[in-house]
């Protein structure tokens, strides 16, 4: 019997789907100045990351070797659930340490001293923005968001319906990228508790707040970075590039011109998405489908 007509790979199939309409709902991911929107950032907490290998279409007791004994006491879906999440602590743990690689020091640097600059002019600049209507900008970043997610969902569900093995690993590295990322903007959020524009004083202040909805890092930027990265890494054509990165730009600035964010956040939250999906891209893509596939180093 093959795996299409097995229960497990319906299964399979029907909880990546629910998953990938959960995920690509970026303004749910991402954080506003609605307090509604940040119920959606903590539901992601609970959502796996999937491993592309887990779909091959062989065999399961074939690939792993395993007794029907062996697999009647534990089940297959005990055993993806298993891989799914030593694979999203392994991520987890490797963007965590990535900042302490000595390959990595030169870039550290330059973040924090750019971030540095910015913290120590952020009120300048702030100053020297054009005033309302905001709604404006917002709107260009929302609609720019929305193309790039149901392009990135319609790619995902395309790779299933045509077995096409390039689209289907871009989606599901999209999906894999976004939890990563949650699971990192999540924490810094709740520690640097960053006061928005024109809150309390105006001056930005940090340990302010104890939510998600902050203004450290920036959440847009974020997630658009790493979706971008990851797109623009698995088709690395000019004008795929143009258009992905391009859209990151169009939300980070349209969301700075709206006066949601300083400028020190977004620089760190443009750097963090691009550094989070080129990290999950080398780590988890497949040589021969991207030529910009090439593992990292685990050193």
């Amino acid at each position: 019997m093959t795996l299409e007509a097995s229960p497990l790979m319906k299964i399979r199939k029907g909880f990546m789907a629910a998953l990938a309409a959960c995920l690509f709902s970026v303004n749910a991911l991402c954080q506003t100045a609605s307090p509604a929107d940040t119920l959606g950032d903590a539901s992601l907490t609970e959502k796996p990351r999937f491993q592309v290998s887990a779909l091959r279409m062989d065999d399961p007791a074939d690939s792993t070797g395993s007794s029907p004994a062996a697999a009647s006491d534990h089940g297959p879906e005990h055993g993806f659930l298993g891989r799914t999440v030593r694979r999203g602590l392994q991520d987890q743990k490797e963007l965590y340490l990535a900042p302490f690689k000595p390959s990595n020091l030169k870039w550290d640097a330059l973040l924090l001293a750019g971030t540095g600059a910015l913290l120590a002019t952020d009120r300048r600049i702030e100053n020297q923005l054009p005033g309302p209507p905001y709604q404006r900008y917002q709107n260009i970043s929302n609609i720019t968001i929305g193309g790039l997610s149901a392009s990135l969902a319609g790619l995902l569900i395309y790779g299933f319906k045509a077995d096409n093995p390039h689209a289907r690993e871009t989606g599901l590295l999209e999906l894999e990228t976004l939890t990563n990322t949650f699971l990192v903007y999540a924490p810094m959020q709740f520690i640097a508790g960053r006061q928005r524009p024109g809150e309390g004083n105006g001056n930005g202040d940090f340990w302010r707040h104890h939510s998600l909805n902050t203004s450290f890092p920036g959440g847009h930027a974020m997630f658009t970075w790493s979706m971008a990265t990851v797109v623009a890494r698995e088709y690395p054509k000019t004008w795929v590039r143009i258009l992905a990165y391009g859209a990151a730009g169009t939300v980070t600035v349209s969301r700075f011109m709206a006066h949601d964010h300083w400028a020190s956040d977004m620089l760190v939250g443009s750097a963090l998405g691009f550094a989070i999906g080129t990290h999950i891209f080398h780590s988890h893509c497949e040589p021969g489908l991207s030529p910009s596939c090439h593992h990292h180093s685990k050193d």
